[in-house]
């Protein structure tokens, strides 16, 4: 049976952050996830974990250091001046060190926005060069970092690395376990579709999922994706790790919880 972590960032806004790992628990979830760390009272998060017996499955690569985080939030990945790896590397240790401390076993990471003064096949390799240097610090942590593609139809106009394919291709390129794609349905529906075969295809190169229906970003039974199909396809895959549910609920966040977890059944 899949493993399902609501993000708490879109899901159950009907309460105060520190008590929605409390409301995903009570909607039957072991796991929970949420974007930035660097704005969160860390603290308060282990100890909210602790007393709802629920897991933080995912966060994203961030920074606290003020001049780590003005580089890193700005140049991100597709820079290769060494100010911008410093930055990089500064915030994948920085972000390994909270990982570590909440028991999240992964570290999410978007690359930047698309630049156009070098090509794209630069930026590329940018990427690569970058993952490459951050692999061995996730790999020594037994930690995973997974490469988020975006759509750049509807939500990230700009991004830099819209295809699942470019990215699954980096990863490979990069060549080590703690490196893995990050693959978000919604965004995958609206960019490329062909949902099943492709992850049938590229299952040993993810290493976490993303759910949400199209149109609307909602919960998945509110648009065009047959999600029962795709999560039986994942589960008969022999994926282990948790399904990220990072959606706007259209009614009660519990309500859709219960319901999204449903399909997996």
């Amino acid at each position: 049976m899949l493993k399902f972590s609501p993000c708490i960032e879109m899901v159950f806004h009907e309460v105060d952050f520190y008590d929605r790992f409390r409301a995903a628990k009570s909607a039957g979830a072991a796991y929970c996830e949420f974007w930035g760390w660097s704005n969160k009272d860390l603290g308060r998060v282990k100890e909210e974990c602790q007393k709802n017996d629920i897991r933080v499955a995912a966060l994203c690569v961030d920074a606290k250091t003020p001049d780590t985080a003005k580089v890193f939030n700005e140049k991100r990945l597709i820079y290769r001046e060494p100010e911008a790896q410093e930055a990089f590397l500064a915030a994948v240790q920085e972000s390994i060190a909270v990982a570590k401390e909440l028991d999240a076993p992964t570290l999410i990471l978007t690359v930047g926005n698309e630049r156009n003064d070098i090509p794209h096949v630069e930026q590329h390799t940018n990427v690569v060069l970058a993952l490459r240097k951050a692999a061995p610090l996730a790999e020594d942590a037994g930690i995973q970092i997974v490469v988020e593609p975006l759509n750049v139809l509807a939500n990230h106009m700009g991004y830099m690395l819209p295809s699942s394919y470019e990215a699954f291709g980096i990863v490979e390129e990069v060549g080590s376990p703690a490196v893995r794609v990050l693959y978000d349905i919604y965004h995958q529906q609206i960019t490329e579709g062909n949902l099943i075969p492709t992850i049938r295809k590229n299952i040993n190169l993810i290493g976490h999922f993303h759910v949400a229906d199209v149109p609307g970003r909602h919960e998945p039974g509110t648009g065009e994706i047959n999600y029962r199909n795709v999560f039986k396809a994942i589960e008969e895959l022999g994926y282990q790790k948790a399904v990220g549910l990072e959606y706007a609920p259209t009614k009660d966040s519990g309500e859709t919880v219960r319901e999204v977890m449903g399909l997996g059944k």
